[in-house]
């Protein structure tokens, strides 16, 4: 079975054996990076990943150490975490806190989404923090503007 990262809505995430997939599907993404920019190295996304935006910003998070939400076979949320979904733009992802009911998630979001926006920039992506619907927060991500030679 290939690797998939946690992006929040799947079920709870075993830790046992998860750390080192997670460190060997981060070390071949920057190799990724490694291969196919031009200009930018391990720190700018690589084509990959904009193609393929969710999958990289949950790896990201993942990598970092943030966890993932999860929910259970009827969409309840289980666990408290990152979800990593897609934006409206192509290109795009959104990150939101979420846990389940009394988890004190909504209360902690702002401080961890900025915690997961300082990640997410250290590795070339763009996390703006918007106030959503019920005033909930969430990150907008993109890449970040490539660095100029």
């Amino acid at each position: 079975m290939a690797f998939e990262p946690a992006t929040g809505d799947g079920p709870h995430v075993p830790a046992k054996g998860r750390a080192a997939e997670v460190t060997t599907a981060f070390e071949g993404l920057l190799q990724i990076r490694r291969v196919t920019n031009n200009t930018g190295g391990t720190a700018t996304p690589a084509p990959w990943e904009l193609a393929r935006t969710v999958r990289a910003v949950a790896l990201a998070l993942e990598a970092s150490g943030f966890p993932p939400s999860a929910v259970d076979d009827d969409s309840r949320r289980t666990a408290t975490g990152y979800r990593v979904r897609p934006g409206e733009r192509p290109g795009t992802a959104y990150v939101e806190w979420l846990g389940p009911p009394g988890s004190g998630a909504a209360q902690e979001e702002e401080g961890r989404l900025k915690a997961c926006a300082a990640a997410l920039a250290r590795l070339g992506w763009e996390a703006l923090l918007y106030r959503g619907p019920r005033k909930r927060r969430f990150l907008e991500v993109e890449p970040a503007a490539a660095p100029r030679p």
